[in-house]
Order: structure tokens, then sequence, then C-alpha cells
């Protein structure tokens, strides 16, 4: 009898684990990509001109198209333009905020809402598909301004993404805000009893950042508690060219784009 109760002592423990990472593995874009879906008849104001951008893009698998959705803030003779991929919440409903820096440098804004987001169709089924929507979005914004620099700017997941582009299309600027260092670093700290290759979408900067060419910035905030510090610091000591890192004190990780500081250090990193 005790041997039975010492069986199902481990067996059943076994048992839970294993749901556990079976639902983490067919389940984890829930986790990963929490996002706001709004109405197709959503009305987006802003007191800076714009004008709404639908993306037909096709997808890495046969019958996986989907049309993303954007905003395009133009000025009339603009700088340059930043190409924008937001974090892993909300919509372009809650990014499409601090325009009035964009106009202080006269650069355009071009910001994308990833599939499932916003007025967005479609949903992310892999990290491939991620990045060949954000490579099609690219070349739609960046086609208008080919006699102008433009920045990819990536915040929190889509620095990944940022990072991933930027390597292949060599922007003039890559900007990092919040950046960490894989999606497998962060799992491993929120969830360490979970193996790293359950991670379908592991987006490893780290193993990239050393080979972009362009000129790259990173800027964090000093208390950022989801997406520590050190990421940023491990990826600029992989860089083979040397990047500063920008640290806004006394900003989290929702915040920092509320600083003075984080507005300073990027328009004095813009081209």
């Amino acid at each position: 009898m005790t041997k039975t109760f010492i069986t199902l002592g481990v067996a059943i423990p076994c048992f839970v684990y294993l749901l556990i990472l079976i639902g983490l593995f067919f389940f984890q874009e829930r986790l990963l990509f929490p996002a706001e879906k709004l109405p197709n008849d959503y009305q987006f104001t802003n007191d800076y001109p714009f004008e709404e951008v639908f993306i037909p893009v096709s997808g890495v698998e046969k019958d996986d198209s989907a049309i993303l959705h954007a905003l395009h803030f133009k000025r009339p003779n603009p700088e340059g333009l930043v190409f924008f991929l937001h974090g892993n919440a909300g919509s372009l409903r809650t990014w499409a905020t601090g325009i009035d820096f964009y106009e202080r440098v006269n650069y355009d804004l071009f910001i994308i809402d990833y599939r499932g987001y916003g007025k967005s169709t479609g949903k992310i089924s892999s990290q491939q598909q991620l990045i060949s929507d954000v490579k099609q979005a690219w070349q739609v914004a960046s086609a208008q301004y080919t006699d102008k620099p433009i920045v990819i700017y990536g915040r929190s997941l889509g620095t990944g993404l940022a990072t991933i582009l930027a390597k292949e299309v060599q922007p003039d600027l890559l900007a990092l805000v919040s950046p960490y260092s894989s999606m497998i670093d962060i799992a491993k700290a929120q969830y360490p009893f979970v193996p790293s290759w359950l991670l379908r979408y592991p987006l490893r900067t780290d193993r990239i950042i050393g080979d972009i060419t362009s000129k790259v910035v990173f800027i964090h905030g000093s208390e950022d508690s989801f997406i520590p510090i050190s990421h940023s610091q491990k990826l600029q000591s992989l860089r083979k060219n040397n990047a500063p890192l920008i640290t806004i004190k006394g900003a989290a990780h929702n915040d920092i784009h509320q600083f003075s500081g984080y507005r300073d250090a990027l328009e004095s990193a813009l081209p």
C-alpha cells in the first residue's frame, strides 16, 4: 500500500506537469500575444495628420494570408521615417501616442498592428510568420522613403523582430527600447520550470545583434522589472561595433516613453 501511495505521489505531479507543458506548447500565443481587437469601424483620432493603411500579407503556409492595419503619420517635408514595431499588449489604439515628438523632430511615423491586433486580421501562428509579416509591411512603408533615412524602432516584444529585420534591410538606425536578449531568457526568468525547447518564439536577438551593420542604440529604464536592464547590457556586450546604452533613471517597462530623457536620447540618435 505504501509503495502504491509513493507511486501515485510521483505519478500525479508528473502528469500534471506534463499537462502544463502541453498546454504551454499549444496555447503559448495566448500568453505571448494578449492582443486588443478593435471593431472594423473603430475611428482613430489624433491631433496630427495620419492615414490608415491596410497591407495584404501572404503567409509562410498555404492559405495563411491576412491584412495588417497600420497608421501612417505624415509631415509635409519629413527628415525621414520611423518604422515602429510595438510591444505584445494592446493595439494601435494605445500605441499611437507621443506623436508630438515625431512632429518636433520632423520624422514620419509608420506603426503596424500584428495579426489579430486592432483591425489586423488573422492570427499569429509562428515566429517565421511574424517575421514575414513585418518584412512585407516594411516593404510597403520604406518604398516611399528611398531618398531619406529610415529608423527601425522596436519596443519590448518588437525589439526582436526589429533586429531580425534590420539584419536584412540595414536601416540607418536600429533603436531598441526595453529589449530582451532573447525570449528564451525571459521565459527562463518567469517560468524556470519550463524547458526552453518548448518555446516556439525564441527570438534570439543575442545571436544576431553582433551582425547588425547599422548604427544601434539601446534605451532602457533603470527600474524595469519585467525586462531588466541586464538584457540591454548583455546585448551591448555582444556588439562588434560600439552601441550606446542609455539608461533612463526612474523609468519602468511601461512608462519609459513618458520621461524626457527617453525623448532626448532618441532625438540625439536620429540620423
